[in-house]
């Protein structure tokens, strides 16, 4: 995955002092079978141009995966995300999904960054009540995420397009090919230690070589 050898690679160069070059590396992990090589990739989509400031809108979303590389499933959920920066300001390991944690989420953003325009998100139960499974979302009909939001004037924005849900996955592949890894080189076995090192590392280190300046 092209993605963990983007890692693979930092780490020869920031731990290790190797500079070879990232080609270099990605042809003689494939040569050796460590790597597959990467399919041919479709038809460009013309992206829609992130949000020219802070805050006006934020991406709400999670991953169901194996965080410890053993057969234990867990969520990283809610994670917040600024369309404008790229930056991740919240993120978090549970156990499942909830309207609890994606309150805590939403709570603990709001306090640290302030009040923002528009959360985007998916369709899910704790988000939107939608009639038809795979339908669209009933406005009207208010979780109680949706009535917080709606006291504070947020806009709720769900997501329909698959390229979004793409979208999404594609940059959790980043976090997929690179927490694990990091975790077990820190020797982190727990959720409560998982999370830890997600708020004092994880999140610092990710948004370091993946935000971005505001247009």
């Amino acid at each position: 995955h092209d993605f963990n050898v983007r890692h693979f690679h930092e780490k020869l160069r920031e731990e290790h002092g190797i500079r070879l070059s990232y080609t270099w590396v990605k042809l003689a992990l494939q040569g050796a079978g460590l790597v597959k090589k990467a399919r041919k990739r479709g038809v460009h989509r013309k992206r829609r141009p992130p949000r020219p400031l802070p805050g006006m809108l934020l991406h709400l979303d999670g991953s169901h995966h194996r965080w410890f590389q053993d057969d234990r499933w867990y969520d990283l959920i809610p994670r917040a995300r600024d369309d404008a920066t790229n930056e991740t300001y919240y993120a978090q390991f549970v156990e499942e999904e909830s309207t609890r944690t994606v309150m805590a989420a939403l709570a603990d953003v709001i306090a640290r960054q302030g009040r923002f325009c528009a959360l985007y998100s998916d369709r899910a139960s704790h988000f939107f009540e939608t009639p038809k499974a795979g339908g669209p979302v009933d406005p009207r009909r208010l979780t109680p995420v949706g009535r917080a939001l709606k006291e504070l004037e947020i806009e709720m924005i769900p997501a329909y397009s698959p390229q979004a849900r793409g979208r999404s996955e594609r940059r959790f592949g980043t976090w997929q090919g690179r927490l694990p890894q990091e975790q077990r080189l820190a020797g982190i076995r727990t959720l409560e230690e998982a999370s830890r090192f997600l708020r004092e590392r994880g999140i610092p280190e990710m948004n370091r070589k993946f935000s971005r300046p505001a247009a």
